[in-house]
Parts: C-alpha cells; sequence; structure tokens
C-alpha cells in the first residue's frame, strides 16, 4: 500500500489563503452594501424634504422663529418688536449651531430576526434601514455619528457613512447574544438612540437607560414590532416556539387569549413609555408593515427637541 506524502503548507501560503478569505468575504460585502445604502438615501431623502434642516433651539446667533411666550421663559428673550404687533407676547428662538455626535445602536438578536409573513422584512431588517438612514439624515446635517459598540468614534462626511453601512451589515450575519446594549460610558450630553423589538422585561431596559441617564445621556426609544405580535392574529392550535432559549407555549385555541394578551402586550408598551418619560427621554413604537419614512421623520424631529 502506497502513502502519500503531505506537508504543512508554508507562512506564505498560509498568508495568501488569508488574503484572498478577506478579498472573499469582501466582495460578498460589497455586492450587498450599494443596494442597503441606496435605499438608505433614498429613504433619508424623503424625509429630508420635510424638514429644513437639523434646526435646534439654542445659545447661537443665527435667528430661527417667533413662538407664543410661556410661562417660565426668560423675559429676555421676549421680543417687544414682535409682540408689539399683535395682542400676544413673542420671544424669540435661535438655532443651535455646532455639531453633536450621536451614538446609534440596533438590536441584532435572535428575536429581530422574525416576519411573521414572508412578503414583511424582518425586524432586523428594518431596523438596519432605519439605522442607516437616520445616519444618512445626520451626515446630511453635519452631524458626526458612530455605531454604538462598534469601537469607532463619532464622525461625519460618506466615509462615516460607509463605515456604519459595513457594522451593520456585519451584524446582521452574527446574532448578539442580548437584545439590550450593554451601558459603555459615554460623553456627558451624549445623544444615544436605540432601535430594537425591546421585548425582554422591562425591568431590564429601565436599569439599563438609568445607568445612560445617569451619566448624562440624552436617549430616543424606537420600538420595532412586527404587526403579528402587537396583534396575534392566529386562530386554532397554535404552538409558540421562543427565538432565544425562553421556551415554547402551546393553545388548543389562540383565539381565546387574544384578548389576554393584547391587554398584556399594552401594559408591556406603557411601562416603556413610562421607563422613557421618567428620564426625559423619547419612545416611538414602528411596525414593520408601515413606511418607514413616518418612522424616520417621527425620529428626527425627536432628536431635533432640546432635552427636557
Amino acid at each position: 500500500m502506497s502513502r502519500t506524502a503531505s506537508r504543512a503548507p508554508t507562512h506564505d501560503e498560509e498568508r495568501g489563503r488569508g488574503v484572498l478569505r478577506r478579498l472573499s468575504r469582501a466582495e460578498a460585502l460589497a455586492a450587498v452594501l450599494p443596494p442597503l445604502l441606496v435605499e438608505a438615501e433614498r429613504v433619508a431623502a424623503t424625509v429630508s424634504q420635510g424638514v429644513h434642516g437639523r434646526r435646534r433651539i439654542g445659545e447661537g446667533e443665527t435667528f430661527w422663529q417667533f413662538r407664543r411666550y410661556q410661562p417660565g421663559d426668560p423675559a429676555a428673550r421676549i421680543d417687544w418688536r414682535q409682540s408689539a404687533k399683535s395682542d400676544r407676547v413673542y420671544v424669540r428662538e435661535t438655532e443651535w449651531e455646532a455639531a453633536q455626535s450621536v451614538w446609534l445602536w440596533r438590536d441584532a438578536s435572535a428575536s429581530m430576526h422574525w416576519r411573521g409573513l414572508p412578503t414583511l422584512p424582518s425586524k432586523l431588517q428594518r431596523a438596519v434601514l432605519l439605522t442607516l438612514s437616520l445616519a444618512a439624515l445626520l451626515v446630511r446635517g453635519g452631524e458626526h455619528v458612530a455605531l454604538f459598540g462598534g469601537g469607532q468614534a463619532p464622525a461625519s462626511g460618506r466615509s462615516a457613512l460607509h463605515r456604519l453601512a459595513t457594522q451593520l451589515h456585519r451584524g446582521e450575519t452574527a446574532p448578539a447574544a442580548s437584545g439590550l446594549p450593554d451601558p459603555q460610558p459615554l460623553p456627558p450630553d451624549g445623544r444615544l438612540v436605540l432601535i430594537g423589538d425591546f421585548l425582554p422585561p422591562p425591568e431590564d431596559l429601565r436599569a439599563i437607560v438609568a445607568a445612560f441617564a445617569r451619566r448624562g445621556v440624552r436617549g430616543h426609544l424606537l420600538q420595532i414590532l412586527d404587526p403579528a405580535e402587537e396583534n396575534l392574529p392566529y386562530s386554532g392550535r397554535v404552538r409558540f416556539e421562543g427565538t432565544e432559549n425562553d421556551g415554547e407555549l402551546l393553545f388548543g385555541r389562540t383565539e381565546a387569549v387574544r384578548d389576554a394578551y393584547r391587554a398584556a402586550f399594552g401594559r408591556h408598551q406603557q411601562a416603556l413609555r413610562e421607563i422613557a418619560r421618567s428620564v426625559g427621554w423619547t419612545m416611538l413604537a414602528h411596525r414593520t408593515d408601515h413606511a418607514p419614512e413616518t418612522a424616520l421623520l417621527a425620529l428626527y424631529l425627536a432628536l431635533g427637541r432640546p432635552a427636557r
């Protein structure tokens, strides 16, 4: 019996194979990124037509608008000339001109890969699209953006957008272990946008949000849901299997528990809104069967509001 001798590959051969593997991954990534960026920028462009720059109330010198006086407004901000034109008192608001740094996070856990119908995008696909679309809008306004937990400092311009798109695509193919972010340190007065389904117990989210708020971080929650998660449209005998090692349930008549499910779901939503409200954050909800532009505009406007 003859034997074929084998030899170990040399260092140069191993390095060459590694280069080929990286090139293969880069080519696969490049094939996906252009459509993702094109779609994100299309959504961003649609929304930007309804807003004229990212104007925010602040201590800048550029005039923004007059508005009715409200109790608590400093008397020095009253514009007496404008007020003299009517029987109402108006204050003068200026635009904050300094660029901000905004960190963006999207949930990439197993539950985000779910969709109720094959005609709908998964929750993760919609979260990635909205994250990148929001980044495109912010970059247009001169803001600095970064993926929270991505290990990169916030930056602006096309290069920052491409980097973010690459990081988001890699996250799509590698599910995260947890559906909530780690409360890593951020600069005081930083902005943080969290996008996910927020289906874990509200107490877990409360602890994370409180940790960020104690450091002076202002945040916004955007919940992404499949319509089936809100409505429970199923009937008859259905087995529900958890996507994150949370067991399974079997119902003989699913429609019999629909009202109780919706009531429990409503309590969960109310708890999330209370968590955000308690620290001055905002909370929005979006369903994957609705247009992404609606959620993006609401989130973009929320980012432009002054801190409470």
